[in-house]
């Protein structure tokens, strides 16, 4: 019997296989002999937030060979929110009587002018919520109008949309939505036609592929195209998703690969989908640090469009404005590594950000601080 099945022969919890550091050696050194024979260095994309913390949190990044570098990409949805989104918000509780309803990383984000929405916390108007699913009793439990500040990729789109028909269903009007949806393949689209991109391979999003799948992704292997490897996120996940990109770099392929089968299903979740399709359609985004991409973001169908909170409310157009030395723009496309960004360390950190990138849990700067870079 391998040692892999005999490991799972004595009752292992799964989470223990997968990091357990004595599976991982063999691995490593498969990952050190395909990186040798690769006469250059090899630059992998992890899209998703999650993995910028589990690559830097197991210390990963800190045990691949010399010219395998991991690059942090768009996948956090706070951090490639632009900030005129937060004075947007802050102008609803300023000129109103709306209750803003909100994920909590959200909150510490600056506008800019420096200000946030946690500065209101203490007046009952801001409320944190940790699943969508909260927002049918805070409606229901408020007299006036309430705002949820919808963000996320796929992954957090169907939750919400079930959660904005339920409320429908409960007869309440007086829940709106303010959409900055994003969806992640017409980012990476945006990213492989930079003129002079420096990226090999895309490790993918576990989460967002439990939603979308593979299809979504085959236009990687289109000419001028990359490897892309869905990978999940325990320590073994990200080994085996790091080790097919490097496979198909030195086969000189370009294939959308699924190492995450346990969880992702070819065709995806197509339930999820359908509950997602059913409330928003496609629509141009603004991404900070991309500018504008098209149909990259998500807004209300017309059945639903009253309930627009940027319609109802009037907001003003959303625009990008970096605060003065922030580099996260630079460091959301992978150019630039956040230990460079002249303010890292200083004057932003995670107690006192200025940049997204080191508010949210799962921002490449917040990773980079807790956690270190790997020196390449």
């Amino acid at each position: 019997m391998s040692d892999f099945g005999h490991r799972l022969s004595t009752s292992m919890s799964l989470k223990h296989i997968l990091q357990d550091r004595r599976l991982a050696e063999p691995l490593l050194q498969e990952i050190e002999k395909t990186a040798a024979e690769i006469s250059r260095t090899v630059r992998i994309m992890e899209v998703c937030g999650t993995h910028t913390v589990a690559i830097r949190g197991s210390g990963i990044h800190s045990l691949l060979p010399e010219n395998v570098l991991m690059i942090s990409g768009p996948g956090c949805p706070v951090c490639v929110t632009p900030t005129s989104y937060i004075d947007n918000a802050l102008q609803l509780l300023e000129t109103s009587d709306t209750t803003v309803a909100s994920f909590g990383d959200m909150l510490k984000v600056p506008g800019s002018d420096g200000r946030n929405l946690a500065g209101y916390m203490g007046g009952g108007r801001v409320r944190i919520v940790y699943s969508p699913a909260e927002l049918l009793s805070i409606a229901e439990g408020t007299s006036g109008s309430v705002v949820f500040l919808a963000i996320g990729f796929e992954t957090t789109i169907p939750t919400v949309a079930a959660a904005f028909l339920q409320a429908r269903r409960a007869g309440l009007s007086n829940l709106y939505l303010y959409t900055a949806f994003k969806t992640i393949p017409p980012a990476l689209r945006a990213l492989l036609s930079s003129p002079d991109r420096q990226l090999d391979g895309f490790l993918l999003p576990g989460h967002v592929s439990v939603i979308i799948g593979v299809q979504p992704y085959r236009f990687l292997e289109e000419p001028g195209g990359v490897p892309g490897v869905i990978a999940g996120f325990e320590p073994l996940d990200l080994l085996q998703g790091i080790l097919a990109v490097l496979r198909q770099t030195g086969r000189g392929e370009q294939r959308v690969e699924n190492t995450y089968t346990r969880a992702v299903r070819t065709q995806g979740n197509p339930k999820a989908r359908e509950i997602m399709n059913q409330v928003f359609e496609p629509a141009d985004a603004l991404w900070r640090g991309f500018g504008e991409i098209q149909a990259s973001g998500l807004v209300l169908k017309g059945d639903y469009r009253e309930a627009d909170a940027a319609l109802h409310f009037s907001l003003p157009p959303l625009y990008n404005l970096e605060p003065p030395g922030c580099a996260c723009a630079q460091v959301l496309q992978g150019r630039l590594p956040p230990t460079e960004c002249p303010l890292f360390g200083s004057s932003c950190t995670p107690e006192a950000p200025i940049g997204p990138c080191m508010v949210s849990s799962e921002g490449t700067c917040a990773a980079s601080f807790r956690y270190g870079e790997a020196v390449l």
